[in-house]
């Protein structure tokens, strides 16, 4: 058994890079990094499989923004390396989440340096910086919507309303350190962002490359093939219907309850292989 679970923790740090030191969630006592033990911060974002279902569905609204588009379209290697992205995002929220305050302070830093260098002129003559406050409040919210929806599919249906206006309002820090504004700190005011966001969102040839390049990367084995293609569903039945429909996306009914048992599935022993995840390395601390 030890071997097996073994093998199962191997694989999945190698997809995600979760656990794998990039980044040291070590924190010096009486640090408790920017939420610390007991805060909503650490509950929504402490299950790998649903994180990693979110983030699916966070790139893949993301890319509806056009600006957000043109920031992986002119200055990534998305074609060769969307995982990459999905395991950079990961490591971030990892270490803004559970790691110590100038290890949170550290990671903000250097995505403000890269994002000083992303910018360029969309296809319409518009400029675009990924320092723009608007846009970075667009890139929050789509994560944070997605990870609040993977919890409540995946772990936690009764989630409440103030757990999640809890959760908002915390994780509201890093988006506003590394420079949005007007940044959505409840339930109510994330889905009236939303509503009032979806007349700028736009699919076109890029964002279904973009998306075709997330949906289809090879595994990084064959043998996680299968866990990856669930993964992706999961993702994709997390996304709101009407960003489905703009992606194209077919969410069969019938295959929806077969996608979210699968889920299940995968997350029971994921919990039960991951020993050393982010959120129990930083509960053993204190």
């Amino acid at each position: 058994m030890t071997d097996l679970r073994d093998a199962i923790q191997s694989e999945v740090h190698r997809l995600v890079g979760f656990g794998d030191g990039a980044v040291d969630l070590t924190r010096p006592p009486g640090d408790d990094g920017l939420f610390g033990p007991g805060s909503a911060a650490w509950v929504v974002h402490g299950d790998l499989t649903a994180m990693m279902a979110g983030g699916v569905a966070a790139l893949l609204l993301q890319m509806l923004h056009p600006g957000a588009l043109a920031g992986v379209w002119d200055h990534s290697n998305f074609r060769a390396d969307m995982l990459g992205r999905l395991r950079r995002t990961a490591q971030f929220i990892s270490g803004t989440t559970y790691g110590a305050t100038a290890t949170a302070e550290s990671l903000i830093a250097r995505v403000r340096r890269i994002h000083d260098r992303v910018a360029g002129i969309l296809p319409d003559g518009t400029r675009y910086s990924a320092n723009d406050p608007d846009l970075l409040t667009w890139v929050h919210v789509a994560e944070v919507a997605s990870f609040l929806a993977a919890h409540r599919r995946y772990r936690d249906p009764a989630f409440p309303v103030a757990e999640q206006d809890r959760y908002l309002g915390e994780y509201a820090v890093v988006a506003e350190k590394l420079g949005a504004t007007a940044v959505p700190r409840t339930r109510a005011a994330l889905d009236a962002y939303l509503t009032a966001v979806r007349p700028q969102l736009r699919v076109d040839h890029r964002t279904r490359e973009v998306a075709r390049a997330l949906l289809r990367q090879p595994p990084a084995r064959p043998a996680m093939a299968p866990a990856q293609a669930l993964l992706m569903q999961g993702g994709i039945d997390l996304l709101p219907d009407w960003a489905a429909r703009m992606h194209g996306l077919d969410r069969r009914p019938l295959a929806r309850p077969a996608v979210r048992a699968g889920m299940a599935g995968i997350g029971s022993v994921l919990r039960w292989a991951l020993r050393d995840g982010s959120a129990k390395r930083a509960g053993q601390q204190g």
